[in-house]
């Protein structure tokens, strides 16, 4: 109705029905649906939220496919792994919600809120773990993967910087690499998204680095030189 009113102070007279039309034709939803408000949501909450997802990956050798569990902090965009499985249920991803909020209670937790999606796998049980340390679930809307952007993101990107390059024999080859791989994301690579000012999520923020020689900087490979690291020598 508003566009109906713009066009008409234009000097085009548009049917409503017309202008809806053509809104669901492009694919434009209402400003009720639409990320803004989101958006500011996810900025205002940035160091105080968790999102969490599942992920899978298909063994070369088994043919076996292995489901991987991760919560990633969106301010900082760091990923811890809670857990890998051939047999995701809801009993086992409670489980590992209780040892994860088990760790934040001896790290002093921060997290106000946590996103998630509605897998069958994420029960009332599960939520009532994060409610007990004051946590408010956010769920998703259904099939908008892009309200869980940061953990789509990082599967992404695990997948196109480590597992679609490698042949992963089973959950003790997977966890062995995706652990190394997440200890490179966290304190090894360099981030591009919003606050993070090209900083791996360890990096110390107060600490203002001097440029290095080139004789004083060393490589050390990462996954058997899959990946690559640079560092000040020591």
């Amino acid at each position: 109705m508003r566009i109906q009113g713009e066009l008409r102070r234009l000097g085009h007279r548009i049917a409503a029905s017309t202008i809806r039309k053509t809104l669901r034709a492009h694919r434009i939803p209402p400003p009720a649906a639409r990320d803004d408000a989101w958006r500011s949501f996810l900025r205002a909450h940035a160091h105080t939220l968790l999102a969490t997802d599942f992920f899978h990956i298909d063994c070369a050798v088994t043919l076996k496919r292995l489901y991987v569990f991760f919560v990633i902090e969106p301010g900082s965009r760091r990923v811890q792994l809670l857990g890998i499985t051939q047999n995701p249920s809801a009993a086992w991803a409670t489980q590992l919600a209780r040892d994860f909020v088990a760790g934040l209670e001896d790290a002093g937790h921060r997290f106000t809120h946590l996103i998630r999606d509605r897998d069958a796998k994420f029960t009332d049980a599960f939520d009532a773990v994060l409610a007990s340390m004051g946590m408010e679930i956010v769920k998703t809307a259904p099939q908008t993967p892009r309200m869980n952007a940061f953990a789509e993101r990082f599967v992404r990107t695990v997948r196109a910087e480590c597992t679609d390059w490698m042949l992963i024999v089973g959950e003790r080859h997977l966890r062995a690499v995706l652990s190394a791989y997440l200890d490179h994301c966290n304190t090894g690579r360099s981030h591009q998204g919003e606050g993070m000012d090209l900083r791996a999520p360890n990096d110390d923020t107060t600490v203002i680095p001097f440029p290095t020689p080139p004789d004083q900087i060393r490589r050390r490979p990462v996954l058997a030189g899959l990946i690559n690291e640079y560092r000040q020598a020591v």
